[in-house]
């Protein structure tokens, strides 16, 4: 008999033959945690450690994201700006400045956040940004090598979204 038949004669059979499944009992629900386990690391230190938190927001390459306990299971590619951990309900939230790298939300509200480089809000002073971005500008615009304009705009770049996140 080929496949096709065989799978045909399979079908027929179990109609004519209902399956009967026991019946579930009733009961409660599981309690779901309203906490994402968050681990946020740099090449050098862990900042979180598989931390309950109750909300993280996150600039991802694809726009702002938040992220809740149960979220869906994805990879995100992060931009330099500012990471955002609300670590209880109501209450305030800390603040980091990442250069960029990769958030990885995994089933069972876990967020893992892997970074090149990452410092609290409050270590930075708007007038040291403002005078780097005068530095770099300068570069960028043409007075160096290839490879310094280069640098100059990248640095350009996350100082600029740094500067956005200090008003």
């Amino acid at each position: 008999m080929n496949a096709l038949r065989l799978a045909r004669v399979a079908a027929r059979a179990g109609s004519a033959n209902t399956i009967r499944t026991p019946l579930q009992k009733r009961c409660y629900a599981d309690a779901v945690s309203d906490k994402i386990k968050l681990t946020l690391a740099l090449p050098h230190q862990a900042i979180y450690k598989s931390a309950d938190v109750v909300q993280v927001n996150v600039p991802a390459e694809s726009g702002e994201m938040g992220v809740l306990a149960n979220h869906v299971p994805s990879i995100e590619q992060l931009k330099p700006g500012l990471v955002e951990i609300i670590e209880e309900s109501g209450g305030g939230s800390k603040q980091f400045f990442l250069s960029g790298g990769f958030a990885t939300v995994q089933p069972g509200s876990q967020l893992s956040i892997n970074a090149v480089e990452g410092f609290p809000l409050e270590d930075f002073s708007s007038e040291a940004v403002r005078s780097q971005i005068s530095e770099a500008q300068k570069i960028a615009g043409g007075s160096g090598s290839e490879q310094d304009v280069a640098e100059a705009k990248i640095e350009l770049e996350v100082l600029e979204s740094l500067q956005a996140a200090l008003k």
